[in-house]
């Protein structure tokens, strides 16, 4: 991993903490949550405050993330907002972190200016025992305060001064006074400048988990389902319930909901040069596979290794290479169904809530892509790179570091975005989709 790591691949954007005030607060709200505190004077912290060097120190990589179920977090500054986040058991937890953050971002700036914020994002399940257990997790409200009790503090004194409006003898209450003097020297003027915090509960309807083997759950579509990586469980109270192996169901499941369209009928993507690329992809697997030194390899470098390994190319390579010579050279339209290797490399999502956790999914059901694969699911990503020889560690990282690191935006918007085109110079026309579907067997005239 030390390759992804100096290519910024992997810990980046990570937050540098090495401030002795921010590393002293840093362990107040440690010990306030988790009880623990560090002995390191300089690390990194994710969007949630967990550090891998702290992790590593105390031998726990889920220190503020017990049992994996209700993430705790700590906010040194509200730049965090921009890290990732790591170990994620749960898709949308860096999603609701950061939109927390956006909508207090005032306030947190100021109370993360004299001590950090601490909080959790609280759930009704506090272990999963069962899988059934996920259904529950509907609804995820954020607590959080300083680790000196800012906000309770500042909601007590808010108490004390309208006690102190109403109640008839409260100005000659002097223990009454002397406690909100001595509050207000902690949490400032609370009626001009009121210290609370908004928008902290969130809904989770659809989305993924690592629990359970890693599971995909869809409960909130018109056709709810579950797909699961490995074995199905018993006691999901859904309908549908598919393993990765059940293709033909999964495919249906997403049509069925519109979550995908095909890349040759997305506006607005060169389709032929993400196709083009997906099988050079496949192309650079197989050579790995046999040893071959791929450093500095180019077009014509690639076409050539696929001439020399064709024996070695997976299917979805044939498949793809039809469906380009269609988009391209005016070839026979191919007849790709679900069945086919190819099937899901020929897929994005469309532009809906759902986006981003099915292109997750599409990822794991196209496991030669290691681009969508770092885009779309980076912990699987750092699993699979660890199984691959050293030659095609190489040939994706270098990659990514030259292709997608120099502009992310841009290669997200070119692979995933839906804004429409405006050049008017579409191969695909809207028509042709139209009459042969995303995947029918009429023949292109």
């Amino acid at each position: 991993m030390i390759r992804l790591i100096e290519k910024g691949l992997m810990f980046g954007n990570l937050v540098h903490i090495s401030s002795p005030a921010l590393v002293e607060r840093y362990n107040r709200a440690l010990q306030h949550l988790a009880g623990k505190s560090t002995a390191l004077m300089d690390f990194h912290v994710d969007i949630s405050g967990y550090s891998p060097e702290v992790g590593i120190e105390l031998d726990d990589p889920l220190y503020l993330n017990p049992n994996g179920v209700n993430r705790q977090f700590i906010l040194l500054t509200t730049e965090q907002k921009r890290a990732p986040l790591l170990n994620v058991k749960f898709s949308t937890s860096r999603d609701i972190l950061r939109e927390f953050i956006e909508m207090n971002e005032a306030q947190l700036f100021a109370l993360t200016a004299t001590d950090a914020v601490a909080g959790e994002l609280v759930n009704s399940v506090f272990k999963l025992t069962t899988p059934r257990d996920l259904l529950n997790l509907r609804k995820i409200e954020i607590e959080a305060d300083t680790a000196g009790g800012t906000l309770r503090k500042a909601e007590q004194l808010a108490g004390m001064v309208e006690q102190f409006k109403t109640e008839e003898d409260a100005w000659f209450d002097d223990v009454l006074i002397a406690k909100m003097i001595e509050t207000a020297r902690e949490t400032g003027d609370v009626t001009r400048n009121p210290v609370r915090l908004r928008h902290t509960a969130f809904e989770q309807r659809n989305f993924w988990t690592a629990h359970f083997g890693g599971l995909y759950l869809f409960p909130d579509l018109d056709h709810p389902a579950a797909i699961c990586m490995e074995d199905v469980p018993d006691d999901l109270p859904l309908k549908h319930v598919f393993q990765k192996a059940q293709r033909n169901q999964i495919a249906k499941f997403l049509g069925l909901n519109n979550l995908v369209e095909t890349i040759i009928e997305a506006r607005g993507v060169d389709s032929s040069a993400i196709l083009q690329q997906k099988m050079d992809f496949l192309t650079v697997s197989a050579a790995a596979d046999a040893g071959v030194d791929m450093a500095g390899l180019d077009r014509s470098d690639m076409r050539r290794l696929a001439r020399n390994h064709a024996d070695r190319l997976p299917e979805a390579y044939h498949g793809l290479t039809q469906l380009l010579r269609w988009a391209k050279d005016g070839g026979p339209w191919p007849r790709i169904t679900s069945d086919h290797p190819a099937y899901f490399y020929t897929l994005r999502a469309t532009d809906t809530p759902n986006r981003d956790l099915v292109n997750m999914l599409l990822a794991e059901m196209a496991p030669l892509d290691p681009r969508q694969m770092f885009i779309c699911h980076k912990e699987l990503f750092y699993r699979t790179y660890a199984t691959w020889p050293e030659a095609k560690k190489a040939y994706v990282a270098d990659y990514l570091a030259r292709e997608y690191q120099v502009d992310k935006a841009g290669a997200r918007a070119a692979l995933f975005g839906h804004e429409p085109d405006m050049s008017g110079s579409d191969r695909v026309s809207n028509e042709v989709i139209v009459r042969v579907g995303p995947w029918g067997a009429v023949g292109r005239s």
